[in-house]
Parts: C-alpha cells; structure tokens; sequence
C-alpha cells in the first residue's frame, strides 16, 4: 500500500460510545480514540428509550474531530451498536419516537407466550434458529400491535447502526450481522423469514434488503458535511452487531476455536460454515446469529458483567464508591464456589438493587448467603465461569468437535481473575485480548472493503501481530468438577 489506510470506528455500546481512528500501515494496526461518550438510557413514564439523536450528535462530533486533526484524510467510517433495537421511519423518512431500549419492562414473558401463539415455539427456532430472550427484535415489533398508531404510520424499520448511518448519509440499509439479532431471519437463505413476518401480521414493506458487511452506503449527506466539515469519507456497514465486530477480531490461529466476547454480555460461541437448528440445539436454547463471510455465529447470549457493574451503582448509590480492581481483589480473597446464581435470570436483567437480589436468590435456593462484598462478587465470577463451561460443553455436544482453546476478547478481558477462572471451570486453555475487539472488527471490515487486507483470516492475522494476548492454563480440576455439580442444580431449581 502507498500510505497508511486511516479509518473511524464507531462503537456503541449500552452504556458508552466512542470514536476510533484505525490506521493500518500494511502489517499492523494501531488504534486512536478521538471522542468518547455516555449513553444513558432515558426513563420517561416508566418506559426506557435510547437517545438517538444524542448519539447522532456524538457520532458528528466524532467526524468532525477527524476532519479538524490530522485524520482528516479518514477513507471510511463505520458504525457497530447493539442487537436487537430499532427505529421506525414514516413516509417522509422521519423518525417516529425514540427507539425503546432493550431492558424495557414491557417485554415480558407473557409478551413471548402471545407470540407462540401464532407461530409455535417449535417452528419458530427451526427457521430462525434463534435463541429465544424476551427482549428480541420480534417481541418487540408484536408489542406495537398492542399500539396500532406506530405501525399505521411506518414505512420502514431500520436497527439502531443501520439507522445512524441513514442519518449521516440519506441512504436505508439493513445490514445482515444486526438483523441476525432479530429472531426474523431464516437462519439458513440469510433472507428475511417471509412466511413469519406474514403470520404475525407485519407490513412486510417495512423490511428492505439486507446487505452484508462491507457494503458502501457512500458519502455524507450534504447537510451533515456542512456539520462536520470536508470529508470525501465512504460510510461502509461493518459487522455491525458489535459481537459480530468483536469475532472478527478474535487472533485464533485456526478454524476451531470457542469464543468469548465479554463486557456487559458474555457471547459465548464457535463460527461455523452453516446454521445448526437440531432439537439438541433448541434444547440448548443456542443461537445462530450471522457473521462476516457470511458465516453463523453459533452462540449464547448470557448475562456477563452486568450483575458486577450494576452492583458497583448499587453500592454507589449508597455512597461507597469501588474501583472493579478492589472489588476483583475483595472477591479473590473470598471463599471461592461457596454460592452459585443463574445470570440469566431475568431477576437479574432490569437495573435496581443488584446486591440485594443475589442475596435474596441465594437464600431461596437454600445456599450459603453471601455477606461481604468480596463475596457477592465471587458469587457473580463463579457463576459466570460455570455458565461458560456448560454452554462450552454444549457446543461440544452440538458440533460434535471439542475446540483446544477458549478465547476471550473485548472489555472483560480487564477482568484477569473471571478470566483465570473460566480456564478452570472450562478445563482448557484461555487467550485473552484484544480489549477492543468490536472496533478492531470494525476496522478489520472497513480495510477488507478498501481491498487493502483480503479476508478475515488475513485481518485475524494482523490483529494477533497488533495487539499482546494473555493466556491461562486450568487448575484444580476437581474442585471445580464438584462445584459444576452443585451449580447445575442449583439453576435447574
């Protein structure tokens, strides 16, 4: 390449977002952070929304930094958040409402049994080969029905970075990776799932066509460079499920490998050529969500840290601020498997009282109630390395293959002691890093779309040459072997 390829990543998460200039040099990648902001859900009336047009003003500021910096040069920019959220648009291609956050107490249980209803349960993971969470795009479309004025007036839907990058650029895309997240796609055409959308009585018009990563929605919209200033930059869908970024960036050295993307959720799972919608993976409640490369993303969502960061504003709230490097100390220096909770719990999936619901479930279950802390910490760790190793075990029944190695990528990856533990409870070999997978995903899409890096074996390649990795080995086999046997039946009451 002539000269170093510079990118700008933007990576939205549930509770922050950033701007990253990547920039490639031919063999590395180096990463820039240019702006960084909160994303703070909106309570009005008891319903959670999304500030969307906060996070389009971020997303130009982020722009404009470039243009006013030595990145001004940028080729393209690209946009991961997410799953499962969405805007609607009406006839003038304005948006209707702001889009309702994904933690919102309408979605319920009840909600999901309305929608089984009229499509079964059954035939509803054999064609989308879904994970079923009550918060899917699905449930939440069905939940408009209850509210006919929205739908009356939608002429399209668009997901949360499919929606930004209509606002930078004028142009409806949706894009594979984040409509994967919806429970709407047929898992194996990669198209939408027709005869379901026609069955729950949606406006089939609503849905455009799916593009995959790396499609251009090229330049910004003359009145967003008046905005952000001069730039000839392409706006390219990357992967834009941020865990569809964050797989992109795994540094695994073959084909078989299990992955961790860790932060807020912990997805869990192995890329593979083709869907797997078998009664053994129904009954694992497994997922195939889409990937780069048209590949599946066979995994489960589990409830990652979360519990841990939630319980930190807990105790905020009450006035005593902790560093998660006290409270990772506090939890290493308790008991450890003295407790168990199931992190999928929808208890533990609302904001609130963190701490006291750990404590109220390990009393219902009629296990040792944790005290301190340290403890209540160690009971969060624990319990997530156990989920690991059962949906690990699980994949391995599924895909009949026992990948070598475990590797965790993004944020969670600061947390070195869940990181030592998941090697111990999964009895195998943990990599770590890098910590910003999603927007190394991002990137990794925009270069192969500038033809600058060929595919994501070669982008996997460069990222493990970019970036230091950590690795785990296992120990104390049998303690954790004991511990998995309390767990399972603790969860399954």
């Amino acid at each position: 390449m002539s000269k170093e390829l510079k990118m700008l990543a933007i990576d939205l998460g549930a509770s922050s977002g950033r701007g990253i200039v990547g920039k490639f040099d031919g063999s590395k990648i180096t990463l820039e952070e240019n702006h960084r902001f909160t994303n703070d859900p909106v309570n009005i009336g008891g319903a959670l929304f999304w500030d969307t047009l906060k996070l389009f003003t971020e997303i130009k500021k982020a722009i404009s930094n470039c243009v006013l910096s030595e990145n001004k040069d940028i080729k393209s920019i690209s946009i991961d958040t997410w799953g499962v959220d969405f805007g609607f648009l009406d006839e003038d291609g304005m948006l209707i409402g702001n889009p309702y956050n994904y933690r919102d107490p309408r979605l319920t249980q009840a909600l999901m049994e309305e929608v089984f209803s009229v499509v079964p349960k059954e035939e509803l993971y054999k064609v989308t080969g879904t994970q079923f969470l009550n918060f899917n795009s699905i449930y939440q479309l069905y939940s408009f029905k209850k509210s006919p004025y929205v739908l009356q007036n939608a002429k399209d839907v668009l997901f949360i970075p499919d929606l930004l990058k209509y606002f930078l650029t004028g142009v409806k895309q949706t894009e594979y990776t984040i409509a994967s997240t919806s429970q709407l796609i047929d898992a194996k055409s990669r198209d939408w799932a027709w005869e379901i959308i026609e069955k729950l009585g949606f406006n089939k018009d609503l849905f455009g066509e799916i593009v995959l990563p790396g499609a251009s929605a090229g330049k910004l919209a003359a009145h967003v460079r008046e905005e952000v200033g001069s730039t000839d930059a392409q706006v390219i869908a990357c992967a834009s499920h941020d865990t569809a970024s964050a797989v992109v960036a795994v540094p695994a050295k073959t084909e078989d490998f299990v992955y961790i993307s860790s932060g807020t959720w912990s997805l869990m799972g192995k890329e593979i050529k083709e869907p797997i919608t078998n009664d053994l993976s129904y009954g694992y409640n497994m997922t195939n969500e889409g990937g780069a490369e048209r590949k599946i993303r066979f995994l489960k969502n589990i409830m990652g840290l979360w519990i841990e960061q939630e319980s930190r504003r807990q105790w905020a709230r009450e006035g005593e601020k902790i560093s998660f490097d006290e409270l990772s100390n506090m939890a290493m220096a308790s008991k450890p498997l003295a407790c168990f909770i199931n992190p999928s719990d929808l208890v533990f999936q609302t904001p609130g009282n963190m701490p006291e619901r750990i404590v109220e479930y390990c009393r219902k279950t009629g296990q040792y109630v944790p005290q301190t802390k340290g403890e209540i910490v160690r009971c969060i760790f624990d319990s997530l390395a156990m989920c690991y190793r059962m949906t690990c075990d699980g994949i391995d029944e599924i895909t009949g293959s026992k990948a070598p190695f475990i590797n965790i990528v993004g944020g969670g990856t600061k947390e070195v002691p869940l990181c030592r533990l998941t090697a111990d409870a999964c009895k195998r070999p943990v990599v770590t890093g890098p910590v910003e997978a999603t927007a190394l995903g991002n990137i990794a899409i925009q270069a192969i779309a500038a033809g600058e890096i060929k595919d994501v074996k070669q982008a996997r390649e460069v990222i493990a040459n970019s970036f230091e990795l950590s690795y785990f080995e296992p120990h104390d086999a049998d303690m954790w072997d004991d511990g998995y046997e309390r767990f399972k039946k603790v969860i399954s009451g």
